[in-house]
């Protein structure tokens, strides 16, 4: 599982030239999910997103986690960051988590953010996106489960 964490003062994602999601300040979540990934890294991966304390305290400190910020996340499913670039300059994506299993792990994931009181906006999964972002620092940070 890979996730790019990135801290935004706005972010939306259009289908066809429609918004499905927008957010203000929070995080822009771009999600991956490879074969074997299992429930226990995605349940890692929401308890380090939650406490990742990378907003600015009064102090100007990276201090605050998106909770204490109020903050929004916009989650977005994109299976191409399962390329590790190691081969070739043609990426394959060989190990990305099949479609209908990434599907359900997808929605797992927004499902349990949600549960722990943020608010989720979500892009659609399975079909070109387009993101606009306004990157906050910029502050990008790239995980892996």
């Amino acid at each position: 599982m890979k996730i790019v964490v990135q801290r935004v003062q706005e972010a939306s994602v259009s289908v066809e030239n429609e918004t499905v999601g927008s957010i203000g300040s929070g995080l822009l979540l771009l999600v991956c999910f490879e074969q074997g990934d299992t429930e226990d890294a995605l349940l890692k991966a929401i308890d380090k997103i939650t406490k990742l304390r990378i907003f600015d305290d009064n102090e100007g400190k990276m201090n605050l986690d998106i909770a204490a910020i109020g903050g929004e996340i916009l989650s977005v499913s994109q299976f191409t960051l399962s390329w590790d670039g190691t081969g070739g300059h043609r990426p394959s994506f060989e190990k990305s988590m099949p479609p209908q299993e990434a599907r359900l792990k997808y929605a797992l994931f927004n499902r349990e953010l949600r549960a722990r009181g943020l608010i989720v906006k979500e892009g659609k999964f399975g079909t070109f996106m387009k993101v606009t972002l306004i990157n906050d620092g910029p502050v990008t940070f790239i995980l892996e489960f």
